[in-house]
């Protein structure tokens, strides 16, 4: 029992034992590494890629997967910069009208790609991959392959205006996050996840709507990857096809590195957390230490298969879905 309690408690915390060992790894190559202004650069590359973790943490949670990061966000991002454009162009005018538009937009993607995915009885990556591809084929319709400038100082202030050395993205961030953790832990909703991806036969033999819970958590996941659309278009300043690329990568490497088992039941947004900071602190250590980009993406490798492999009981895991 003593053994089984000190694997458990490993297995949660070793995510975060790894963040701290990595901070202290790369500080000690390089003393600038441990700086607010290095921290800060740390955050805002996290803060977008922290909100789809987020969004595919609920999918996750409860057994299956989504693929649709990358299409979807590069859809809402470009959508959203046409139509702030329109609006004026300005936070100040109707400009913010946007925002709730492009969210709403995001859980429209996130519903169909849920519909698909139950309805049709497609499996959730394939899916959910196939309408990765539709977005980014829209995203590339609607701009044609050119670039969309989105250069309000305002919308931009997410990005140029600080405080506490931080800017307002981070703070954006982490109260979507908060939503986040409000949704997993204190509502029927979220409840239910962990219920779907505990045993989806199991949930339905107790009265659960699989189907319905499975289909919002799909929704709910493109709302966070339409947040996330938006705050990228805030760091960057325009919105083009590729504006969700590598989204998929980062996101899912996030997640399982952090914590949440790939099976479904297990782990939570803060988990994702953990992953993304453990993510980004690799890419930014390399970065300052001035090792090439092959390599980091050779790491992160390495880093979700060791991850996968310890925080697995390969004797409860008959199969993989």
């Amino acid at each position: 029992m003593t053994r089984r309690l000190s694997r458990e408690t490993l297995i949660k915390w070793a995510p975060l034992l790894v963040l701290i060992a990595l901070v202290i790894f790369f500080t000690a190559l390089n003393p600038t590494f441990f700086s607010s202004r290095n921290f800060a650069r740390i955050a805002m590359a996290a803060a977008p890629a922290l909100m789809v973790a987020v969004g595919v943490t609920f999918i996750i949670v409860m057994g299956s997967i989504d693929l649709s990061m990358e299409g979807t966000v590069s859809l809402t991002a470009v959508s959203f910069a046409f139509i702030f454009a329109q609006l004026g162009g300005s936070l100040a005018g109707f400009g913010w009208i946007a925002i709730p538009l492009v969210l709403v937009l995001g859980g429209l993607i996130g519903l169909l790609n849920g519909l698909v995915h139950v309805k049709l009885k497609i499996p959730s990556f394939m899916a959910s991959l196939a309408m990765g591809f539709v977005g980014t084929g829209a995203a590339i319709l609607l701009t044609g392959g050119d670039i969309v400038k989105v250069s309000d100082p305002i919308f931009r202030g997410l990005l140029t205006v600080r405080w506490l050395g931080f800017p307002l993205m981070i703070y954006v961030a982490a109260f979507f996050l908060f939503i986040g953790w409000f949704i997993q832990t204190h509502t029927t909703l979220g409840r239910n996840f962990y219920a779907v991806g505990g045993g989806e036969d199991l949930a339905h033999a107790s009265g659960l709507n699989v189907t319905r819970v499975r289909v919002t958590g799909f929704a709910l996941a493109g709302v966070f990857y339409a947040i996330a659309a938006i705050l990228v278009v805030a760091r960057i300043g325009q919105a083009e096809s590729v504006t969700g690329a590598n989204f998929m990568f980062v996101s899912i490497t996030s997640v399982v590195v952090g914590g949440v088992a790939l099976w479904g039941g297990i782990g939570g947004v803060w988990n994702a957390l953990v992953g993304v900071l453990i993510v980004n602190v690799i890419d930014n250590g390399m970065v300052v230490i001035g090792l090439p980009d092959f390599l980091q993406d050779g790491v992160l490798g390495l880093l979700v298969i060791l991850a996968v492999v310890l925080s697995t009981d390969r004797k409860m895991v008959s199969f993989v879905k």
